[in-house]
């Protein structure tokens, strides 16, 4: 599973024109599902997700976590994360999980992250095309890969 994560000072998802999620101050996730991923990793990265310290304590350092911040999350699948660009102009993405394992790991995700304490957690439009705004707050942005972990 992989996630890019950004602090954000606001974000929001549209689609066909239309604003179907948003929030304040938090967490942009855009997250992708691999083949080999399942119910057990998804839990622990959105229990890493919700513990990393990567929000502003009051000396401005990274020291508090988005549950310390009582900030909000957007998640919005992107199965572009698993892009290959190996060989050739156009990337490949049989690397993604097909779509009925990723929405299903995605919407626990989203979850997940509710259970972690998180009280405000959006999500995007499985599958549509969606615009996706940000403000990135920092900007601050950080890559996470459960193969790498």
């Amino acid at each position: 599973m992989r996630a890019l994560l950004q602090r954000a000072t606001r974000a929001s998802v549209t689609v066909d024109g239309e604003t179907i999620a948003s929030i304040g101050p938090g967490l942009l996730v855009l997250l992708g599902v691999g083949h080999g991923d399942d119910d057990q990793t998804t839990d622990a990265l959105a229990r890493r997700v919700t513990e990393l310290r990567i929000f502003r304590d009051e000396d401005g350092r990274t020291n508090r976590s988005i549950i310390d911040t009582g900030g909000a999350a957007l998640v919005v699948s992107q199965f572009t994360l698993y892009a290959d660009t190996a060989r050739g102009r156009r990337p490949g993405f049989t690397n993604a999980a097909d779509p009925a394992l990723a929405e299903r790991l995605y919407l626990r995700f989203a979850e997940g992250l509710r259970a972690a304490g998180v009280g405000d957690v959006r999500t995007g439009s499985f599958g549509a095309e969606m615009l996706v705004g940000l403000v990135n707050d920092g900007p601050f942005t950080i890559w996470l890969d459960t193969d790498r972990a």
